[in-house]
């Protein structure tokens, strides 16, 4: 069994290249074509779909026009079991290391495991850090974990280190959706020079100068979504900060 995304994004960490991503929740999809044609446009690199709690979307049918107007990779980004779907390209199996909470940490995982199997989907084992953001989020309401504090620099570091021990894919740095504050500079580097798996960073991520500040600091994929259901228009200046800091670093 091959792993084609998990592949590409190890050979974009060996050279150095930046990936920028879009998280679309299924619940919120008023403007999506619009949307997409912007991901077309200005490259995006992955689509990124899910959300703590669907009440209204059709994850399925989301799936389906995104796979229908681009050719962008799809990943699932799954709040929960539910949001499992075969249409997509590869899921991130998300285990919440910086809480503990067991149902997340393998306890869901234990349910949705023939499900996955059955998919046929590429499997991402990813250890999800939440890292306080200044109020509380939707995720650490739904995870029911206490976020890292966004100063405990080292206490990110060694709990992504004991992740990439057990054997995780990647690390992925979240502050929530709509954060007041995003992932720190400092934490950034201090997670990227304890390990050497991907690192995706997300959340509050609102300029195009934080884009590549991450960027600088070791983040290997940006991820915004929640920015874009307000301010569409700024797609362009997020990805190109992306493709500006690829562009120098050649």
């Amino acid at each position: 069994m091959t792993d084609p995304i998990y592949k590409t994004l190890l050979q974009h960490k060996a050279t150095g290249r930046k990936c920028f991503a879009v998280l679309i929740d299924p619940d919120k999809t008023g403007h999506l074509d619009a949307l997409l044609r912007d991901c077309n446009t200005h490259q995006v690199d992955f689509i990124f779909i899910g959300g703590s709690l669907l009440t209204e979307g059709e994850l399925a049918a989301c799936i389906r026009k995104i796979k229908a107007q681009t050719h962008i990779p799809v990943l699932l980004f799954p709040g929960t079991v539910l949001q499992v779907n075969e249409e997509a390209d590869g899921l991130l199996l998300l285990s919440v290391i910086s809480g503990r909470n067991p149902d997340l940490l393998i306890g869901r995982h234990v349910a949705a495991a023939p499900l996955i199997r059955r998919s046929g989907l590429e499997v991402i084992s990813t250890g999800y850090m939440l890292i306080e953001s200044g109020q509380l989020t939707a995720a650490t309401y739904m995870s029911n974990t206490i976020p890292i504090p966004r100063g405990k620099n080292e206490i990110a570091a060694c709990t992504a280190l004991a992740g990439e021990q057990l054997g995780l894919k990647m690390i992925y740095l979240e502050a929530g959706s709509g954060a007041e504050k995003p992932v720190t500079a400092k934490m950034i580097r201090a997670v990227r020079k304890a390990v050497n798996i991907p690192l995706i960073v997300g959340g509050g991520i609102c300029t195009p100068e934080k884009v590549t500040e991450n960027c600088e600091s070791g983040a290997d994929i940006i991820v915004v979504g929640n920015l874009f259901e307000t301010h569409p228009e700024m797609l362009g200046e997020m990805a190109g900060a992306v493709h500006q800091f690829n562009h120098a670093a050649l």
